[in-house]
């Protein structure tokens, strides 16, 4: 009883690579996902057909989260800059902001001054994986200075974690937190 009722969807990706990620180009990337860029295109689906169609067969509240790990971490902050409206709670574990030379980082402070007066919530944390943990610290640095007060945020950083532990470890703590009380 510490969180309210909820709808869970799980929603299964065709190419996870190419649906979670935006454009890129470093070739490292490249190397580890032949196809990528398709993030536009998975959000508008689930936008434009996906939550449509749970609202018709369930009856909803007008709260909307969405949960990822890695990959889909990167893509739950990146819907949280590009296309803020979509959800009002966030929650990443370990979000891969490496990807394309972090450049997600690099327009975060405009993409946050944009955003309206709507509340949200965003929750995130970070292990000790090297390449994700520093960019996670980052990201709250700039939150720290930039995050409207519209938006709620919490970062924690566990540093005794690994990226493959990160979620078993930090869930609850994440969803208590992020969650309709």
């Amino acid at each position: 009883k510490q969180i309210a009722p909820l709808i869970l969807v799980g929603i299964e990706n065709t190419e996870r690579r190419r649906d979670l990620t935006g454009t890129t180009t470093v070739a490292k990337d490249r190397e580890i996902a032949p196809r990528v860029g398709g993030a536009a295109e998975f959000r508008a689906f689930v936008r434009d057909e996906l939550m449509p169609t749970i609202q018709r067969q369930y009856r909803c509240s007008e709260g909307r989260a969405i949960i990822g790990e890695s990959l889909a971490g990167l893509f739950v902050v990146e819907t949280l800059l590009l296309d803020p409206k979509l959800f009002n709670r966030y929650i990443a574990f370990d979000p891969s902001l490496w990807w394309n030379e972090h450049r997600l980082l690099d327009g975060c402070e405009m993409s946050l001054k944009t955003l309206d007066s709507t509340p949200r919530h965003f929750w995130f944390a970070s292990s000790s994986t090297e390449g994700i943990q520093e960019h996670s610290r980052q990201l709250s640095k700039i939150l720290e200075h930039t995050a409207p007060k519209s938006l709620q945020w919490k970062f924690e950083d566990h540093p005794s974690e690994q990226h493959s532990t990160i979620f078993r470890a930090t869930k609850e703590s994440a969803m208590i937190w992020a969650l309709w009380k």
